[in-house]
């Protein structure tokens, strides 16, 4: 039901894009819609993963630097079944983790050195089982093409409302008001960010019941994100908007309006449906 739900986003995403191409320079625009997210999606297939590392200054740490690192790594990707992903810490006390690579055979798992301070053994080897069950089940990849065709939207609506405001608010030659263009302009970007909000939280909630079964730690795991997401709402976080759906828990501080457009759904409700999933009544 997750991959039909986000095959059936990613579609809608490619919609609204292709729909503002053509708003702006008709077939032609589509098509060159069309051929921009191809090659978008292509540099983010092959070069997200090194993009993602540089802008965190992670830096890959062997064994005998982290040996209870690469222990619980070995653990899970073995249980997993997937080839060992590389290991990386980002060198910052907000404690987060991610995973990236665009296929289990060509991925990274990186946690912050706040991470590897503040966790317990089982809290940490919780949230390695959640990054490993993106890495299993690709969703690396899904967020980062989401991502990627959702910026080209938000750069054509920018180039839109440019030609509405510009171009004055009259109709054009193929009878299009300016105020049209520039509402559209507006909600286009809306509606993809909302696309790409539901792929993220869909897929959250997923990893946190596939992760908890491949750790064997649901418990560990619910306790890391009440932690996690204590810290990180009292620092500010760590993430730019453009990469925050990539970490374990959000940067957004925790007011209501944060809440309707974070990339993560509400820390309370995977908690309870991790401790429900542990047996302990929430």
């Amino acid at each position: 039901m997750n991959a039909l739900k986000t095959a059936v986003l990613m579609a809608v995403l490619a919609g609204i894009l292709i729909a503002l191409g053509w708003f702006i320079g008709g077939v032609n625009g589509a098509i060159i819609a069309f051929v921009v997210a191809i090659v978008l999606n292509f540099s983010s297939f092959f070069f997200s993963d090194k993009i993602v590392l540089s802008m965190y200054r992670a830096k890959e740490v062997s064994r005998s630097e982290q040996p209870q690192l690469h222990e619980i790594v070995d653990e899970l990707a073995a249980h997993a079944g997937i080839p060992r992903p590389r290991v990386f810490v980002v060198p910052t006390d907000v404690p987060n983790a991610f995973a990236t690579g665009r296929d289990p055979s060509h991925s990274v798992v990186a946690v912050t050195q706040g991470i590897l301070r503040l966790l317990s053994r089982e809290e940490l080897k919780g949230v390695l089982g959640h990054e490993m069950s993106h890495i299993k089940h690709r969703d690396i990849l899904i967020a980062t093409i989401a991502a990627t065709v959702a910026t080209a939207i938000t750069m054509l609506a920018t180039l839109l409302r440019f030609t509405a405001i510009f171009g004055g608010m009259g109709r054009d030659e193929r009878g299009r008001g300016g105020l049209e263009l520039l509402l559209l302009a507006i909600l286009a970007p809306i509606a993809a960010m909302i696309v790409q909000l539901a792929i993220s939280r869909s897929r959250e909630y997923a990893a946190d019941q596939s992760g908890a079964g491949l750790s064997g730690q649901p418990l560990g795991l619910a306790d890391a994100l009440v932690k996690l997401t204590k810290v990180n709402q009292l620092s500010g976080g760590m993430a730019s908007p453009a990469t925050a759906h990539l970490f374990i828990v959000s940067s957004l501080r925790g007011s209501t309006f944060a809440s309707l457009f974070s990339t993560h759904p509400p820390m309370e409700e995977r908690v309870r449906r991790l401790r429900r999933m542990a047996g302990v009544v929430a």
